[in-house]
């Protein structure tokens, strides 16, 4: 995999963006590998994303922030750089459903995913074989009506320990707190298992059958404050017929769930995602 440097800019959107920042790349004999840039006219916002060849780069990532610095301000740029030989470090949760967390485990261990998973968390033990095979440490943390704020309080202390970049919800059955959700903004994914905003909060297949949908789905997000509402990073659907039962759409939809995690995972790992109020921009 090439050495890049991942420059992520959004800002407010006028004349003059590209051109400046290409022109600082250029000064400096940046190789521009990637580029991809979108301006929502509606809110008058601009998004931008390159890739650079580190080596074209005189410099490290400290000197490049310094350098860049008033161009940011002068555009009143929300922006970082991110280098792709610093692979994010990644804890995945889950409970008692194997699927999502054995599809990142199994892509990670191919190579598929640049990242580094140190940790899984649970609030089951019946996972923990699957997890130790890949030699990743396993911490069992019983979560109940009683003991909620102390085991919350324990899986802060090991996302600080982990030093984590990101936390992956691989169909982690319950609801962080909202002071966690505050502090790790914009870091914590989730997988449901549906297309949302259909069919929020629990059992969503149970609700599909119910009303008797043509098509399932499922929804990698952010995970905010509001229960799964936050940004949506990618989305897939599935058809089905009034012949399915609800067994029939569960095991339908996990093909759908780990396909669309594995993805919004990637893309948040690589800095494709840039969000904004409650949306998001994915470069491919």
């Amino acid at each position: 995999m090439e050495h890049t440097y991942r420059l992520v800019i959004s800002c407010p959107d006028r004349v003059g963006i590209v051109a400046k920042v290409s022109n600082f790349l250029s000064t400096y004999n940046g190789w521009i590998t990637e580029a991809s840039h979108h301006s929502d006219t509606q809110a008058g916002w601009f998004f931008m994303r390159h890739e650079i060849k580190a080596e074209s780069i005189p410099f490290g990532l400290d000197q490049f922030r310094a350098a860049f610095e008033p161009i940011a301000r002068e555009f009143n740029m929300n922006w970082h750089i991110a280098d792709s030989a610093r692979p994010k470090r990644v804890i995945l949760m889950c409970s008692k459903e194997s699927h999502c967390l054995a599809d990142l485990l199994h892509r990670w261990h191919s190579k598929e995913l640049n990242c580094e998973i140190v940790a899984v968390i649970s609030n089951h033990d019946d996972l923990r074989r699957m997890v130790e095979w890949h030699e990743i440490p396993y911490h069992h943390v019983p979560v109940s009506k009683e003991n909620k704020a102390e085991a919350f309080a324990h899986i802060d202390e090991l996302f600080q320990q982990y030093e984590t970049d990101v936390v992956v919800l691989a169909r982690y059955m319950q609801i962080l707190p909202a002071e966690l959700c505050g502090k790790y903004s914009g870091k914590v994914i989730n997988i449901h298992h549906s297309f949302l905003p259909s069919f929020a909060g629990a059992r969503p297949y149970h609700q599909a059958y119910s009303r008797g949908v043509k098509l399932i789905g499922a929804t990698c997000h952010y995970v905010t404050e509001d229960l799964d509402e936050g940004p949506i990073i990618e989305q897939d659907v599935i058809r089905i017929s009034h012949s399915d039962s609800i067994e029939d759409m569960v095991r339908l939809g996990k093909d759908v769930e780990k396909n669309v995690l594995a993805r919004g995972l990637r893309s948040h790992i690589e800095d494709r995602v840039i969000t904004y109020e409650n949306k998001t921009v994915v470069f491919d």
